[in-house]
């Protein structure tokens, strides 16, 4: 893992891209390699799995609390799926920023949008397959999924790959040690920005006799 002083505060990270495209590889990559770096822990409706915990893998919450909390204006994103509902809080997503710690949201393109409005500095990143084509092959290569998933899949790519335009970065992952390096690139640029390196500024200016 690297090794550097904190940023003053973290930075939000929204990871969007059609199923297989890779995000989850680079993001693991990246997770093993830059310190203060984590998921978001979103709310969800649906029951726990064995071995899921409260507040680690989501926030378990009824569908009541949910609503309650979407009324209150408490996500900075939501979204409803095979009627479960899923959404990154606000609260804690604000208070682990303001620590210092960054987090990445992988979500969908709507998501990505939610955040945009209601977040305008997070950095954006959209994993673009080097073809549709090449997208297909890597879903059945992979051996996980039926034909039916497979093509349920595909069905959204289409409308995942028409949202391109509205991203800060786009990584086309055709070679995946390209895509790593340049995605990690990323985002060790955002957290070294001066906006979040105050303190920095203030060392050197003390150093000065300023």
């Amino acid at each position: 893992m690297l090794g550097w002083r904190a940023p003053d505060r973290g930075a939000l990270f929204v990871v969007s891209g059609p199923s297989g495209v890779g995000k989850s590889t680079v993001l693991q990559g990246a997770m093993a390699r830059i310190p203060g770096l984590g998921f978001s822990v979103s709310a969800t409706t649906r029951a726990p799995r064995p071995g899921e915990m409260d507040g680690v893998h989501y926030h378990f919450v009824d569908r009541t609390r949910f609503d309650a909390l979407l009324a209150e204006d408490a996500f900075l994103e939501s979204a409803t799926v095979y009627d479960r509902s899923y959404g990154t809080l606000r609260a804690p997503t604000d208070a682990a920023l303001a620590r210092g710690e960054s987090l990445v949201l992988d979500i969908d393109v709507q998501g990505a949008a939610q955040v945009r409005r209601r977040c305008p500095d997070a950095a954006t990143i959209f994993l673009v397959p080097p073809s549709i084509a090449a997208l297909e092959q890597r879903l059945r290569a992979r051996n996980t999924d039926s034909d039916e998933m497979i093509a349920r899949r595909m069905a959204q790519v289409e409308q995942q790959l028409a949202a391109v335009d509205q991203f800060d970065y786009l990584i086309v992952n055709e070679d995946l040690d390209t895509a790593r390096a340049v995605f990690e690139g990323i985002l060790l640029a955002e957290l070294h920005r001066r906006s979040r390196r105050g303190s920095v500024v203030r060392d050197v200016f003390e150093q000065l006799g300023r």
